[in-house]
């Protein structure tokens, strides 16, 4: 997820091609690598949503706000309201958007709120959503194509065959055949 947001020109640790924001770099090479291609009359806008570098992503917006004025309090949020407010106020629009294990900030409740707002914005038309995900709540984004990873390496996949929904599903059927063997 790292290397597309690079080669696309987002910020490595979160945010639009505006974003300088860096605190160590660790990236790897692989966006170097990689050829992206746009179509005539594409936009260049975009975001990538990295959920381990947000809180410090967000300390960079309010040192840096915009032109605007202020920005959003992030930092006065739980941890999934931020994440679901900087989707609602910066998922606008034509542009690429990059997520990278949103699920780890939010509920059951709030991974369908984001859903709710990727089906909007690819409802627009001229959208495109990446996402890892270990979530099978946000791997059923609607008309998602669906590439799972595992040591065959990747390989296309209906939800409804992943083997994390079937995991999930074995899990909330019958609990107990799990944690006898932690």
């Amino acid at each position: 997820m790292e290397a597309i947001a690079l080669a696309y020109g987002l910020s490595p640790e979160g945010g639009s091609t505006g974003a300088r924001h860096s605190t160590r770099s660790t990236e790897s090479a692989l966006a170097d690598h990689l050829q992206l291609v746009r179509n005539a009359g594409a936009t260049r806008r975009g975001y990538f949503l990295r959920a381990e570098t947000m809180h410090g992503f967000f300390t960079y917006l309010e040192k840096n706000p915009s032109t605007s004025g202020p920005d959003i309090s992030f930092h006065d949020m739980s941890h999934g309201e931020s994440f679901l407010e900087l989707a609602v106020d910066r998922f606008r629009g034509r542009g690429l958007w990059v997520l990278d294990e949103p699920e780890s900030a939010l509920s059951f409740a709030g991974c369908l709120s984001l859903l709710a707002v990727l089906k909007d914005l690819l409802a627009e038309g001229s959208s495109q959503v990446i996402m890892s995900t270990h979530s099978p709540v946000l791997a059923a984004l609607p008309g998602a194509q669906i590439l799972e990873v595992g040591p065959w390496g990747l390989r296309q996949q209906k939800w409804s065959d992943l083997d994390l929904v079937s995991n999930w599903r074995s899990f909330l059927d019958s609990p107990e055949r799990y944690l006898r063997h932690l």
